[in-house]
């Protein structure tokens, strides 16, 4: 195997891996747009499995928009449940240092980062 050989094996390789993560992230925002039907999303399948360049192309020309803006609604309602379950483990009810040693807790076990951590530690404290 000569080193162009193994130079144009790594390029392949990169060109696949993208396009499998570009066709998972069509597929899952296909699946997550509740505003398409059933039938509209068994033919984007069946296109994406016959003609699976094109189809890619012309969904993210098409789609591209939607999927950012879904995609940032997956990310927002996620991190609002993040923030709920803070608030429910770090609980209003508990004495300012119960909050605060909750908070501790919560950013040694990597559930919450330092910034967070000091938000809660400053609502515990106001």
């Amino acid at each position: 195997m000569s080193f162009w050989d193994i130079i144009w094996f790594i390029i392949v390789s990169f060109a696949f891996i993208a396009y499998l993560m570009v066709l998972f992230n069509i597929l899952t925002d296909l699946f997550r747009d509740k505003d398409v039907s059933g039938w509209v999303k068994a033919i984007w399948v069946i296109c994406l499995i016959i003609f699976p360049f094109l189809t890619a192309l012309v969904y993210l020309i098409a789609r591209g928009r939607g999927m950012a803006e879904r995609q940032s609604a997956a990310w927002g309602s996620a991190r609002a449940a993040q923030d709920e379950y803070i608030k429910s483990v770090a609980g209003s009810s508990a004495s300012p240092t119960e909050q605060i040693a909750k908070a501790q807790e919560l950013l040694t076990a990597g559930a919450i980062t330092q910034a967070e951590f000091d938000t809660l530690k400053a609502k515990a404290l106001a």
